[in-house]
């Protein structure tokens, strides 16, 4: 009797019940899914839809050849309250403008868990898709573009996560907006191979644990990577180029690994407030304008392997003592004066990132005006002969004597308007 029952069961889930609805331009879209039942396939030809859509069952809604669907400039274009919904397929555009209502071209609300979201373009709307208190939600190989006329402040975020765990976020494509990824109280995410440009931030991390970033490109925005209030995060194998301010920002951090990233030709490579206990290693961060800016009782960090070639400023320091860097295996730094006598790869001599000279660089800029004046460089001199003249600084004490990351070549040549 109960393996009756059990098959029973298993045959009322099973999808082979599942029906495929054809919608054509014309008909009701909403009324098809009223109709449908849990499970269904709805089928939506090619044409242009006026739609504020409810989903509230699970079901599949799948655009065949590209199908419009137009929020009018009202509402949410598209809203889901009910688990297992499958959304593919579709052009989905023109959400209302309510910065206050949240309006998105797909809102997830709170339930709508393993939602899958992917192969869609989601353009011009206020948020492309906002997830709020929804799990294990998917989203794959969309393109999202925002509000292009109006200013930063104006638009919503291309992808807003909230309070969510186990998303995956993988291969979108997403600009014009305020933040390409805001990612707010939520955990064991995946965000990989995405490619995020022209937005205030790449990403901006907020209050979430345990998530993995990997192999993400963040370029031209303002910011690239920002990680704020978060620990127990793996950053891994990004490029982060091109962005205005900086290119990765760990703000409040702990407890985390951030490896084999690139970080070029932004305005500081790494911005570094407030951090312990992370593993920052074999990353290559070249050409920025300032390499590090590195401040508020930063400590306990292990740096290294890392790759400092070509920025214009290596180590930007405030602090009230000597941070050290590379105690285990050392960093590569390419204003480095050193020698090595004894042929082993690491200069006999430690590297001091900063000197009196920097500091009075930093406070009268003008100065760099006189930098290689004879007077300037026997002001450096003076301050490495008299240690009462000497300022806290960033100290590598095994400095290695060649950088070892191997597409430093690349980027040395790559200019901020090419990947």
């Amino acid at each position: 009797m109960a393996f009756a029952v059990t098959a029973a069961l298993a045959l009322l889930g099973n999808p082979l019940w599942a029906a495929t609805v054809q919608v054509r331009p014309g008909q009701d879209l909403q009324a098809a899914i009223i109709a449908a039942a849990p499970g269904d396939v709805l089928e939506v030809q090619r044409g242009f839809y006026r739609v504020n859509l409810h989903i509230d069952k699970a079901l599949t809604l799948r655009g065949v050849d590209r199908p419009t669907l137009s929020g009018g400039k009202t509402g949410d274009t598209i809203r889901v309250t009910a688990p297992d919904v499958v959304i593919e397929g579709l052009i989905v555009r023109d959400s209302g403008t309510s910065l206050k209502d949240q309006n998105a071209g797909i809102y997830l609300y709170p339930g709508a868990h393993r939602a899958v979201v992917r192969h869609n373009d989601l353009t011009y709307n206020l948020f492309g898709l906002w997830i709020e208190k929804a799990n294990d939600v998917q989203v794959l190989s969309n393109i999202i573009t925002g509000l292009r006329d109006v200013n930063s402040s104006q638009r919503g975020n291309g992808v807003q996560l909230y309070n969510t765990k186990g998303a995956r976020i993988e291969g979108n494509h997403i600009s014009f907006v305020r933040d390409a990824l805001y990612v707010d109280v939520s955990h064991h995410a995946v965000f990989r191979g995405n490619r995020l440009h022209h937005s205030r931030y790449g990403t901006h991390y907020m209050n979430s644990y345990y998530n993995l970033w990997e192999d993400n490109d963040t370029y031209l925005n303002r910011g690239g990577l920002a990680l704020m209030e978060v620990r127990d995060q793996v950053v891994r194998n990004n490029r982060a180029w091109g962005n205005s301010d900086h290119g990765i920002m760990l703000r409040t951090m702990q407890d985390s690994v951030i490896e084999n990233n690139v970080v070029a030709d932004n305005g500081r490579g790494f911005f570094i407030y407030d951090v312990e206990y992370v593993k920052l290693r074999n990353n290559l961060v070249t050409g920025n304008s300032v390499g590090v800016h590195l401040s508020a009782g930063s400590t306990r960090n292990e740096v290294e392997g890392n790759d400092f070639v070509g920025n214009r400023e290596q180590v930007r320091y405030v602090g009230a003592r000597d941070e050290r860097w590379g105690t285990q295996s050392g960093n590569y730094w390419s204003n480095y004066l050193g020698w090595d006598r004894d042929g082993n790869g690491v200069g006999d001599v430690p590297y001091e990132a900063n000197d009196m000279v920097d500091r009075l660089t930093w406070r009268h800029p003008t100065i760099k005006l006189l930098l290689a004046s004879p007077a300037v460089q026997a002001l450096r001199l003076v301050g490495q002969q008299f240690p009462v003249l000497r300022v806290p600084t960033v100290v590598d004490p095994k400095p290695r004597m060649q950088p070892s990351n191997p597409q430093r070549s690349h980027w040395r040549d790559t200019q901020p308007s090419k990947p």
